[in-house]
């Protein structure tokens, strides 16, 4: 069980006797689904749905909502724990941090008393999926841009506009959907909507080809006259969806750098085994002080992204995480994960561009976290403000 840090051993302060409950349970899980169809997954670009509702019998959903509205009733560490149990398992194709990390508890947080009680018990158990839809073809980082609009009309709104990237897309039930209901006002005519899939003028577009994580469902969709009921409007306020995703994307910044050194970790640990095997000039690979050194190297910035996101973890726990630090946890442990997955794939050598190997597959995948959750650039461009 990798609740220890799989490189030195090391054992999170957050990680108690719950959480490592909840991360063998959900280890077991990926290893029984995520892993074993893991080519099936690939080919037909996401999970099979039945993935969501075993998760959800197993108390893998929404693991911090509270039990009065069907969650598991703990903290955020044990959704954290199912987040680091599959990261570890090398597989990015479930993308159930959106799901129960993000769009739950921008629901928890914001929804109304009733909205909570519609969405939230399904998602526990996954007889309903979740996405959030925020970037569009023209507004990536950029929030303010958004072109996607929702106009009133009565007790109703009607949606037009498109999303691109949307994690869960093809599968996803309800929208948590960032629209300009006053387009006039800039960042504060922004709300946001919550958008079931089987409305009348709503459409998917394709699941996109990606250079990696293929198993995931990345999607188009579409808003042509879309009628949504006044009701689904999140908090039931218009024009604070600006500082609602600004608010919640510490959070989903957490998830992303947590997934960083899980990554990290595990292409140290995989690697460190393959040239202690590998066999080459009357020796292994492991005898050459320059792969001794490259792997020290790598586990000792695996064992500081360690130490940093426990250090953020804690913080959003107190509540006092502010938005530079999740942005200096964004940036620089997406560009470690990178680094160190690259290295390691080198000493594979020929066999590390195989897609066959792990670490092929950890490189592949691990590309878009310096892009997604906030670009780099723009989580440095945060930092220097605050500078």
């Amino acid at each position: 069980m990798n609740i220890l840090s799989p490189v030195t051993g090391y054992r999170s302060a957050w990680k108690d006797e719950s959480v490592a409950a909840v991360y063998e349970t959900a280890e077991k899980f990926f290893e029984r689904t995520l892993v074993a169809n893991r080519e099936t997954y690939e080919k037909q670009k996401m999970v099979d749905r039945e993935v969501w509702t075993e998760a959800g019998a197993l108390g893998l959903l929404c693991c911090s909502i509270p039990e009065e509205y069907g969650g598991g009733g703990g903290s955020l560490v044990h959704d954290l724990a199912v987040a680091e149990a599959q990261a570890h398992c090398g597989d990015m194709s479930w993308v159930n941090s959106v799901h129960s990390g993000i769009v739950a508890h921008y629901i928890l947080a914001y929804g109304t008393e009733e909205q909570k009680r519609r969405w939230l018990p399904k998602m526990a158990t996954g007889e309903i999926v979740a996405a959030i839809a925020m970037t569009e073809p023209g507004a990536g980082s950029d929030l303010k841009r958004l072109r996607a609009t929702a106009r009133r009309d009565g007790d109703d709104y009607i949606v037009d506009g498109s999303k691109i990237f949307i994690s869960n897309g093809q599968q996803a039930d309800i929208f948590v959907t960032a629209v300009k209901t006053d387009p006039a006002a800039g960042s504060r005519g922004v709300s946001l909507l919550v958008i079931e899939g089987d409305r009348e003028g709503f459409s998917r577009g394709r699941n996109l080809d990606k250079l990696g994580q293929f198993g995931a469902d990345t999607s188009e969709i579409f808003f042509d006259g879309v009628r949504v009921p006044v009701a689904n409007l999140l908090g039931g306020v218009e024009g604070r969806g600006f500082g609602q995703l600004m608010t919640q994307l510490a959070q989903e910044r957490l998830f992303l750098g947590l997934t960083a050194v899980a990554v990290t970790e595990l292409a140290v640990s995989i690697t460190t085994r393959y040239v202690k095997d590998r066999q080459a000039f009357d020796g292994t690979l492991w005898d050459f002080q320059s792969t001794q050194f490259r792997l020290a190297e790598s586990a000792t910035q695996a064992h500081i992204g360690r130490v940093f996101i426990d250090d953020c973890i804690q913080r959003h726990l107190a509540g006092d995480l502010d938005a530079t630090s999740a942005a200096m946890l964004k940036w620089w442990l997406s560009e470690m994960q990178c680094s160190v997955v690259d290295d390691c794939l080198q000493l594979h050598g020929g066999y590390g561009y195989m897609r066959e190997y792990q670490i092929a597959r950890l490189y592949q995948d691990s590309r878009v976290q310096r892009i997604y959750g906030g670009s780099n650039e723009v989580m440095r461009m945060l930092v220097a403000r605050a500078l």
